[in-house]
């Protein structure tokens, strides 16, 4: 199970800081990657501040350790910004 491009496993999580433009941006991010969240189930530990939102992907139901689950929902991040 490789870590997707851009995230840092660590302490059982995969991780990643994104910074935009402004908040608008950094909402409208958040905001598509709630719909794919959603849809898979899976729901991330966030915060944003301004233009910076910070991730943190673990699969809590099979003891907070990052999982092949966890891995795909950072590949759907990270094509929400074309790579």
């Amino acid at each position: 199970m490789a870590t997707p491009e851009g995230w840092t496993e660590s302490g059982g999580a995969l991780t990643r800081e994104f910074r935009f433009a402004d908040f608008t941006e950094a909402w409208g991010f958040m905001s598509r990657v709630a719909l794919i969240a959603e849809k898979r189930d899976h729901h991330p530990d966030w915060s944003n501040s301004w233009n910076t939102v910070s991730i943190s992907l673990t699969t809590h139901s099979a003891g907070s350790t990052v999982t092949e689950n966890d891995v795909a929902m950072a590949e759907a991040i990270n094509q929400v910004l074309g790579g």
